[in-house]
């Protein structure tokens, strides 16, 4: 018996259509019916998908036409295994009265605040006129022209009032 007659014993042992055949082992249609013809004969890929999708055929059958079709099915000696208490899921730990409440230990300090502080605007009597900052911006420009030297910008976030914001790196 040939391989491709094997091919055809296989197909009528899984008792479908040849396009269901190629259906259950992912191939193309016309591959069943070029290979059961003996136009093209089977690439190592198919075969392995045959296998793949009937482990009960036996390798040597199937390339080599050596022995039986199907593995003899002795009993299998399953060991048994020692019975352990199943663990619970996850949602049956969760106590839906306290769902989010933490131990003690865990809870974050009210106190301390998460976030940086949002500074409230400066009065209108306290804010510098341009001639002020002109004179403040001259000051600091001395002070800032020995500091270039070991800054360097690394990043500009600009935040709209939307809430997005942008970010800039040079």
């Amino acid at each position: 018996m040939n391989l491709n007659e094997r091919i055809s014993k296989i197909i009528e042992y899984s008792e479908l259509s040849s396009s269901e055949f190629a259906d259950e082992i992912d191939v193309q249609r016309s591959n069943i019916s070029h290979i059961t013809s003996g136009r093209n004969k089977p690439s190592l890929d198919f075969l392995i998908k045959i296998k793949d999708r009937f482990p009960q055929i036996q390798w040597d059958w199937l390339i080599m036409g050596d022995g039986e079709m199907l593995k003899t099915q002795e009993p299998e000696v399953i060991p048994e295994k020692p019975k352990t208490s199943s663990l619970p899921d996850l949602f049956s730990l969760i106590d839906d009265d306290n769902f989010g409440i933490t131990e003690s230990e865990d809870q974050v300090k009210k106190d301390l605040p998460r976030e940086s502080e949002i500074y409230a605007p400066i009065p209108e009597k306290e804010k510098i006129s341009d001639s002020q900052r002109l004179d403040v911006q001259e000051k600091n420009t001395v002070n800032q022209q020995t500091d270039n030297q070991s800054s360097k910008i690394k990043r500009i976030v600009m935040f709209y009032e939307n809430g997005k914001f942008e970010s800039f790196e040079p």
